[in-house]
């Protein structure tokens, strides 16, 4: 059983981990140093690296952190119980929200200079992303809203493969494509994809309703 200290300092170097996130997420990965995430959370590098062993590290714990707090909020939308159009829906704007504001090159970054946290990452989140999409058609189809003829399996990587299609910096330069629209472009090309006729007709009522200007996000008819 660990004691009293050993959950102190677990706590702290959550606490940390959580701080660094945000530095990472405001002014990128490369850019920022050992020294200058010590100064921005505040404490002395000592401390640092008393929770981390270097930078690599701390980029391991963030993503594994990130995808911690990812999983809690998708697992809160899921649990509502809502028809398979709306939980996609409440998951991408989930998703949009969560990117909204982060440095445009974290995923570069990340790739080029931290290769195996990156990919322990991709590879996580693919097959929680296949897990999702996979239960999400199944539910649309049981409900009607989505076509009964549809191949789950190869739908679901169709959509990973989109979905990592949008991190591509050099096919999405972050100064010409905003990622918060190319996840809602994402999400209306998709639905269109797999809808049946009963599931178009409730999309477009949907949006028309909850995707105005004032939300921030896109209006356009589906």
């Amino acid at each position: 059983m660990a004691t009293d200290k050993e959950n102190i300092r677990e706590d702290r170097g959550k606490c940390l981990v959580d701080e660094a996130v945000k530095v990472f997420w405001t002014y990128g990965i490369k850019s920022v140093t050992m020294d200058d995430m010590s100064a921005r959370l505040g404490i002395s590098k000592k401390t640092l690296y008393q929770h981390v062993k270097d930078k690599n590290d701390l980029v391991a714990k963030v993503l594994r952190h990130v995808r911690t707090q990812f999983k809690e909020a998708i697992d809160e939308e899921l649990a509502k119980e809502l028809n398979a159009i709306d939980e996609l829906f409440a998951i991408t704007n989930r998703v949009a929200g969560e990117l909204r504001g982060i440095h445009p090159s974290i995923h570069f970054d990340l790739e080029k200079y931290h290769p195996e946290a990156f990919h322990e990452m991709l590879e996580n989140k693919r097959s929680e992303i296949y897990g999702c999409m996979a239960a999400n058609m199944q539910r649309g189809i049981r409900e009607g809203v989505y076509r009964d003829d549809l191949d789950i399996p190869m739908i679901a990587m169709i959509y990973i493969a989109r979905f990592d299609l949008v991190f591509d910096g050099e096919l999405f330069p972050p100064e010409q494509f905003n990622m918060d629209d190319l996840h809602w472009e994402l999400f209306r090309y998709h639905i269109r994809g797999i809808a049946s006729a009963k599931g178009l007709k409730y999309l477009e009522k949907k949006v028309a309703k909850e995707m105005t200007p004032a939300t921030g996000h896109p209006s356009h008819h589906l």
